[in-house]
């Protein structure tokens, strides 16, 4: 792990200056993974199910924050700062929970919550008198997939990518708050 660092930083030298590049990259990918959902959506006509958007949520909660760290990178107290990049790296932690979880769903890797996945209990004649008027997308189909992997694949990548880049530049921080970088 240590030679891999050391290419990184060989080839990379600004992810170890102390600036917040690391958090700056981990927003540039985090972005257009929410702006590519909802482009997926909004022109490429695909209609989200039920954990499709769940898994958005940590994107509405962990892009803001790491706009506000990058916004206030100079003005943040460096603690205070560590622990929203802390915060952060968390949120898109449980992402790559969600992301894999439904990945797993779709490729029948374990079932998935009744409402998407086609394994309803009961159904009642209030739903039935309703039922042409809601569009159920199942969350158990790949609905596009590049290379065989699925949506929810990529977005556990991405966010695995972001958790990793945010875990570095939280240490990183910390190590120049403490004096031993």
């Amino acid at each position: 792990m240590r030679r891999l660092f050391a290419l990184v930083e060989r080839y990379f030298p600004f992810l170890y200056h102390p600036t917040p590049w690391r958090a700056v990259i981990a927003f540039a990918v985090g972005l257009p993974v929410i702006l590519g959902a909802w482009g997926s959506q909004l022109i490429g006509g695909l209609a989200p199910c039920e954990l499709c958007l769940l898994q958005r949520w940590p994107f509405y909660v962990g892009l803001p924050v790491l706009a506000i760290i990058l916004l206030g990178w100079k003005t943040i107290p460096a603690n205070v700062r560590i622990g929203l990049t802390g915060f952060t790296m968390l949120v898109f932690t449980v992402s790559i929970g969600f992301g894999v979880y439904h990945a797993g769903v779709e490729y029948g890797f374990w079932m998935g919550p009744a409402a998407c996945s086609g394994a309803g209990d009961t159904i009642s004649f209030t739903d039935l008198n309703a039922i042409n008027s809601v569009e159920v997308v199942p969350c158990d189909k790949v609905q596009w997939q590049l290379f065989g992997i699925s949506l929810a694949g990529f977005n556990a990548l991405a966010s695995a990518f972001i958790t990793f880049m945010l875990g570095w530049s939280a240490l990183g921080q910390y190590q120049r708050m403490k004096g031993t970088r």
